[in-house]
């Protein structure tokens, strides 16, 4: 007999190997994700910072 004719999906045993593979993110998706988000920040005070110097003229 094979492992795989023993194979059963909702069992804890072979769940528990995949769970925190599956709450992990890869380090390049994290990392991508932080530059979007700090350039975002920048550029969205960068047009805040032109409008208020433009409202004032």
């Amino acid at each position: 007999m094979s492992d795989s004719e023993h194979y059963d999906p909702l069992s804890p045993r072979s769940r528990k190997g995949y769970e925190t593979q599956e709450r992990k993110f890869p380090r390049g998706v994290v990392i991508r994700l932080v530059a979007y988000l700090v350039a975002g920040h920048v550029f969205a005070a960068f047009l805040y910072l032109l409008f208020e110097v433009a409202g004032k003229r």
